[in-house]
């Protein structure tokens, strides 16, 4: 596995979308190996949940530590580990996919297309070039491209003239539900609106925090006893993030917890109110699985990866309008019964549609599908 920044996930949706692959891979009976970042993890330890862990290092900027880390990481696979397959994760790393398929023709290459990075407006010009060309790579170079949703699969093939294999995010069901976590922000149990993301634009925590003022103005009896909890922290994007709190200052509703993860992350999602995400841009977003998984609601931008998994119109605000937002806000925590059964909806969806036991089933199968195929194509070669 290369891309992700490293296990465990202390925040990112890729990183935990390989955590939770790779562990549920190891518990299938294959081997897994992971490079991670230097800089990620708090403590390094050399193996996790049965994941066996190689550090490589890079240089920790906002326009090289993903590529520098990938290619080092790249020919310490094929030169070192020697693996049957290089799974890497993310359009950008996927510039460096060719590699293999050049000097370690032998090493089966998939890629996941996660995101459609080049639409985020924390890039510049240059920037938005390589993840474009990153595309390509992710669609031309591997053998299997997979798509984590049907809204990427169709950008592939429309863009790219590339069949990709559709196997989505997935998610574990929590059972934690333990309100004691909340006491550290003085929050209690279906009294607060959570945001889980990182603190980029695209995300859109502005909106919300707009909205929620303007909803808190407009309807203060409906609110009064609501906060709004804002988890995350800055991915190179400090400027925002004090753009967020200047927006947020003097308005005691409105509670930023930087990240959090394990325990205290599974009781705020399990205890919410509802989840809101009013992203402008995503692939799956595993923060909405996530929220759906702990049996509750959520209030998404109306994009086509929210409807994807919230196929409940009512649970729609239009994408990067604050005043959809703030009408939405209102309209549902006047309607508790709809929010209780939406959850219950979210719940049985996930359990059918997004578990990880059959979506790491469906990822051996690409890289056994490629196995015979570079097997033959070897073959023929000799």
């Amino acid at each position: 596995m290369i891309g992700q920044k490293g296990i465990p996930a202390l925040y990112g949706g890729i990183e935990r979308h390989v955590e939770e692959l790779s562990a549920e891979l190891v518990t299938q009976g294959h081997e897994i190996v992971a490079y991670a970042r230097n800089w990620y993890a708090a403590k390094k330890t050399s193996s996790y949940r049965g994941i066996r862990l190689i550090y490589t290092p890079t240089i920790k900027t906002k326009h090289l530590d993903a590529i520098i880390h990938t290619f080092v990481s790249t020919l310490h696979a094929i030169c070192k580990e020697k693996p049957d397959a290089i799974h890497y994760h993310g359009v950008g790393p996927s510039l460096m996919s060719w590699i293999p398929r050049v000097f370690a023709p032998k090493i089966k290459v998939v890629a996941t297309f996660h995101c459609i990075d080049r639409y985020h407006q924390k890039w510049g010009a240059f920037a938005r070039l390589a993840l474009w060309l990153g595309e390509r790579a992710a669609c031309y170079f591997p053998h299997e491209t997979v798509a984590v949703s049907k809204t990427i699969q169709n950008y592939c093939l429309n863009e790219y003239h590339t069949n990709t294999v559709y196997n989505p995010n997935g998610v574990s069901v929590i059972e934690n539900t333990d309100a004691k976590y909340l006491d550290k922000w003085n929050i209690q149990s279906k009294k607060y609106l959570l945001m889980v993301s990182r603190l980029v634009k695209h995300k859109g925590a502005h909106y919300l925090i707009d909205a929620w003022q303007r909803a808190k103005k407009d309807s203060p009896e409906t609110l009064k006893d609501l906060k709004l909890v804002i988890v995350g922290g800055s991915s190179f994007t400090d400027d925002y993030v004090r753009h967020l709190q200047k927006m947020a200052a003097g308005d005691n509703s409105i509670i930023f917890t930087d990240w959090q993860s394990g325990a205290p992350l599974d009781a705020l999602y399990a205890n919410a109110l509802m989840l809101a995400h009013p992203s402008e841009n995503e692939g799956l977003p595993i923060t909405v699985l996530q929220a759906m998984a702990s049996g509750r609601p959520a209030l998404v931008s109306d994009i086509p990866e929210h409807q994807e998994v919230i196929t409940d119109c009512r649970f729609w605000s239009a994408n990067a309008s604050v005043f959809s937002l703030a009408k939405k806000i209102v309209e549902l925590v006047k309607n508790p019964e709809l929010l209780e059964e939406a959850g219950q909806k979210n719940l049985q969806t996930v359990k059918t549609n997004y578990r990880w036991e059959d979506i790491a089933k469906r990822t051996a199968v690409v890289y056994e599908k490629n196995a015979e195929a570079v097997g033959a194509s070897l073959t023929e070669t000799a």
